[in-house]
């Protein structure tokens, strides 16, 4: 069983298809997709199509790239959105949230408050609701784990990990799983694949990232799901163990840092 752990399939990039993208995965053995909102007003996009395809669960929050947009009552409308989605089986956490360190834009001194602000409360929520999160965690892993220390989770993912080991083991030490995907297939990103051939498989999940960090038998092109097995060979290969093997362990990690995606499983 592979299950990738983040895809946006409500992206603009699947308008129309995303019943075929999500049927195309299930038939390449992904049992299950989470896709993860990035703004209030994707909020009811991600749920409806968690509905629609069996294969598929969301998680709701507010992504740092949509931070300049958003405002205050956004989060109040995020509370609001948790509340009613605990009693559906196909909500599986808050994500996706974090801080963006990288996009121009995003790295003034006021955008950077603004980001931690968001990122803040939105772990407020996690916590209240005893909810893992999906973490964006470009250039600002030290900053995301700071605020981890301050306050107090159940657990949830690093997505795209790209961190350093010691940055990892601290993830891992407050129950954090490290979302690895495309970029580990470029046989230049040394440091990701280290990581991915080094750290506890128990600690490691797959993810796409569709449409975005394309493998390198895609790119430049849409990434999808079905490509998840594909990229969970090459995690195979860079540890010496059975794709089998690859497949069973990460799924059974995404299961356990994602506890209500056990009962759709």
């Amino acid at each position: 069983m592979w299950i990738d752990t983040h895809c946006h399939l409500d992206a603009a990039e699947f308008a129309g298809e995303e019943g075929d993208v999500a049927a195309e995965a299930a038939q390449q053995g992904v049992e299950m997709i989470v896709i993860p909102a990035v703004a209030a007003s994707n909020f009811e996009r991600v749920a409806q199509l968690a509905q629609q395809l069996p294969n598929c669960a969301y998680a709701l929050g507010i992504h740092p790239i949509f931070i300049p947009q958003a405002q205050e009552c956004d989060l109040a409308a995020l509370r609001s959105a948790v509340n009613a989605a605990m009693t559906d089986s196909r909500f599986v956490g808050i994500g996706e949230i974090g801080l963006d360190f990288f996009v121009p834009g995003l790295k003034t001194q006021a955008m950077r408050d603004k980001q931690e602000f968001f990122y803040s409360e939105q772990l407020k929520i996690a916590r209240d609701f005893d909810l893992p999160v999906l973490l964006h965690v470009r250039r600002s892993v030290d900053i995301i784990l700071k605020y981890l220390r301050r306050i107090d989770l159940s657990a949830g993912i690093a997505h795209a990990f790209n961190g350093s080991f010691q940055q990892a083991e601290e993830f891992i030490k407050r129950g954090f799983k490290l979302g690895f995907g495309g970029a580990m297939t470029f046989t230049r990103a040394l440091q990701i694949r280290r990581l991915a051939a080094e750290l506890p498989l128990e600690s490691i999940v797959l993810e796409t990232d569709a449409p975005d960090i394309s493998p390198v038998w895609v790119h430049p092109g849409r990434n999808s799901p079905d490509q998840l097995p594909r990229i969970g060979a090459v995690l195979a290969e860079l540890r010496g163990q059975s794709l089998q093997h690859i497949a069973q362990a990460t799924a059974d990690s995404a299961l356990a840092v994602l506890p209500r995606l056990a009962s759709l499983s």
